[in-house]
């Protein structure tokens, strides 16, 4: 049996503020920090030993990886980061309250944005200029994305770094964001396009897979934060 946990990084600035992020690159706070803590006991209560990290090259999701890793006496582990694993791209939306939002566009067009697996939010009119991205191709900078789009660039990471080391018997850890998160458990664990719009993934909260040989799903764990 083999083992995959899923964490989304602890509470960002923005979580804090209720805006959009996206791509932007905001810090954790203090709640968010505590949170990555309490990620690392609850892993430390169960059976798991990865032999690799995986993140995106957004500093919430680095930070939480590096304390939990510090926690557990992992920082020996290579920890890789790519903009695969980013979160959603928000658009035009990012940076702007979400409570606003929805008096700006109206309560359903905004539920549309953030939930569904289709609707893309307001674009950019152009994309941004950031050395982490300077050697993508420029197609692959979005300027806005739904939550099928991010899929999009998320699985290929998933089927051609993660799940072959899953198939070798080695346990994995992925601290990424909460789109992205749903865009894997949507594939994980097979749910329709129309039911994606109920799935949550709160921070700090570890998602535990029991995997068979096969990689068929022998039990899932949400193991539970108090902070």
């Amino acid at each position: 049996m083999v083992k995959l946990v899923l964490v989304r990084h602890g509470e960002s600035t923005a979580n804090a503020d209720n805006v959009y992020t996206g791509w932007s690159d905001v810090d954790l706070t203090k709640r968010g920090i505590a949170q990555a803590h309490e990620a690392a006991q609850l892993l430390r209560q169960i059976s798991f030993q990865p032999t690799a990290v995986h993140t995106s090259v957004l500093i919430r999701a680095i930070k939480t990886a590096n304390i939990i890793c510090d926690d557990l006496d992992w920082l020996y582990l290579p920890i890789y980061k790519t903009w695969r694993l980013n979160e959603r791209h928000y658009g035009a939306l990012r940076g702007h309250n979400k409570d606003e939002s929805r008096q700006e566009y109206g309560a359903h067009q905004v539920a549309l944005w953030r939930r569904s697996y289709t609707a893309v939010p307001p674009a950019l009119s152009k994309p941004d200029h950031d050395r982490r991205y300077a050697n993508l191709d420029s197609r692959s900078v979005p300027l806005a994305e739904s939550l099928a789009m991010a899929s999009q660039r998320v699985m290929p990471y998933f089927q051609d770094q993660i799940a072959p080391q899953l198939l070798d018997g080695h346990d994995q850890l992925i601290v990424a964001h909460g789109s992205t998160l749903r865009a894997l458990l949507k594939y994980l664990e097979a749910i329709p396009d129309d039911k994606i719009d109920g799935v949550e993934v709160d921070n700090g909260e570890p998602i535990v897979y029991d995997y068979d040989s096969h990689l068929r799903i022998l039990n899932k764990t949400i193991l539970t934060s108090s902070v």
